[in-house]
C-alpha cells in the first residue's frame, strides 16, 4: 500500500470562507482518518501572503491565528495534524533560494496561476522587460511592477511542500498549475542531483471545485467581497444571501425562466453543494422555473442549509477562541515538529548536492 504524506496551508490574509471549504478543509479533515497516510502537516503561509502584503506585515501577523481558529473549527485535530508557521522554519528560504536555480523566470511568468492573479491586482507585466519595474503609468493610471517575490512564490511553495517530502496535496482546482510546477522542480533536482529524494507530488481537489462569489462571479475572493466566511454569524449569513445573484430576468414569482438562466443562479448552484435533500431541491428548481415560487424561498432554504453547517464550525471556534494560550501552544509544538522534519530534509538535500561541508 502506497503511503502518503500530506502537506497543506492557507495564506493568513483573512478568515477562511466556504470557497476554502469545499476546495481544501474538507479534504483535510477526511484524509485525518485515512489509513495510507502516515503524516500530515499544515503550514499557515505567512511568506506567501508578504509577497502581495510585504507593506503591511501587520494584517499578516494578525491574521495568522484567524486562520489557524478556522482550521481547528471544522475539525482539524492537532493531535493529528501538525500545525506550524511558515516563516518559522528557516529550511524552507533555504530550500527556495536552492530551488530558484532550477527554474526560469520565462517558466514562472507562464504559470496560469501566477498570471491569473497579477491580473487580478492589476500589475503591470505586459512584457517581461517591464515586468520587474517598481510602476509605470498606463492610460492615465499607474500599475506596480510585480514584486519578485510574487512571481517566484511557486519556487517558495515548492520548498514548502517538498521540504517535508509531501506527496498528497488538498488544494482547490486554481492551485493545480503550482503543483505541476512543484513537480517540475523535484524532478529536476533528483535528475541533477542523482537522487530520487523528492517524490512525485499528487493533488487532492475537492469534489464540488472552485465556488463561485456570491455576486455570480467566477470567484469567490475576499478582495471582490463576495465571499461567505465560516466564523459569520446567523444573521450576517441570511444578509449576504439575501443579496445573492439570481436570474435578472425573474422580476415576479410567475415569470419563468429557461435552463440556462437557471444553471446561471447562484442560490440554486449553493444548494446544490450544501443541502443534503437533492430530491427536494429538484423539485424546488422546477418549480422555480415555472414561475411558482420565487427567489425568496431559495434563498430561505439556503440561508437554514448554510447555518445547520456553520452552526457546530462557528461553536467549536469560539471555544478555542476563549483559550488563546492554548492555540498558541498547539502551534508552537507543530513548529517544533516541523524544524525537525526541515532539519533532516535539508541535511539529505546538502549530501545530496554534495555541500555538506563540515
Amino acid at each position: 500500500m502506497k503511503e502518503y504524506r500530506v502537506l497543506t496551508g492557507d495564506r493568513p490574509t483573512g478568515r477562511l470562507h466556504l470557497g476554502h471549504y469545499v476546495g481544501s478543509l474538507q479534504n483535510r479533515v477526511a484524509l485525518q482518518n485515512r489509513a495510507d497516510v502516515v503524516s500530515r502537516m499544515y503550514m499557515v503561509a505567512d511568506v506567501q501572503a508578504l509577497t502581495d502584503n510585504y507593506d503591511n506585515p501587520a494584517k499578516v501577523r494578525e491574521n495568522v491565528m484567524q486562520v489557524v481558529l478556522d482550521n481547528l473549527a471544522v475539525g482539524i485535530d492537532p493531535t493529528k495534524t501538525a500545525i506550524f508557521i511558515q516563516s518559522m522554519i528557516p529550511e524552507i528560504a533555504e530550500l527556495t533560494v536552492l530551488f530558484l536555480n532550477l527554474v526560469t523566470v520565462n517558466r514562472l511568468l507562464e504559470n496560469p496561476t501566477v498570471k491569473t492573479e497579477i491580473a487580478e491586482k492589476g500589475w503591470n507585466a505586459g512584457k517581461l522587460a517591464r515586468a520587474f519595474d517598481l510602476g509605470e503609468v498606463i492610460d492615465g493610471g499607474e500599475r506596480p511592477g510585480v514584486p519578485t517575490g510574487f512571481l517566484c512564490y511557486p519556487v517558495s511553495q515548492a520548498a514548502d511542500i517538498l521540504f517535508g517530502l509531501a506527496n498528497l496535496i488538498p488544494v482547490g482546482a486554481d492551485q493545480r498549475p503550482m503543483i505541476e510546477q512543484t513537480n517540475e522542480i523535484a524532478s529536476a533536482f533528483n535528475r541533477i542531483y542523482k537522487t530520487d529524494l523528492f517524490p512525485h507530488v499528487d493533488i487532492l481537489v475537492g469534489e464540488t471545485g472552485r465556488l463561485i462569489g456570491t455576486d455570480g462571479n467566477a470567484k469567490m475572493s475576499k478582495s471582490l467581497s463576495n465571499t461567505i466566511y465560516l466564523s459569520d454569524d446567523a444573521d450576517t449569513v441570511a444578509q449576504r444571501v439575501r443579496g445573492m445573484y439570481t436570474c435578472p430576468s425573474k422580476i415576479s414569482v410567475s415569470d419563468t425562466v429557461s435552463d440556462l438562466e437557471l444553471a446561471g443562479n447562484t442560490v440554486f448552484q449553493y444548494l446544490d453543494i450544501f443541502d443534503t435533500d437533492t430530491e427536494l431541491i429538484t423539485g424546488m428548481k422546477q418549480q422555480y422555473q415555472n414561475g411558482e415560487i420565487g427567489d425568496s424561498v431559495g434563498k430561505t432554504r439556503l440561508t437554514e442549509a448554510l447555518n445547520t453547517l456553520l452552526d457546530p464550525i462557528r461553536s467549536r471556534r469560539a471555544e478555542y477562541a476563549q483559550d488563546m494560550d492554548g492555540v498558541r501552544e498547539i502551534v508552537e509544538l507543530g513548529t517544533n515538529y516541523a524544524r525537525g522534519v526541515a532539519s533532516d530534509t535539508m541535511s539529505r538535500v546538502r549530501r545530496a548536492m554534495g555541500i555538506d561541508y563540515f
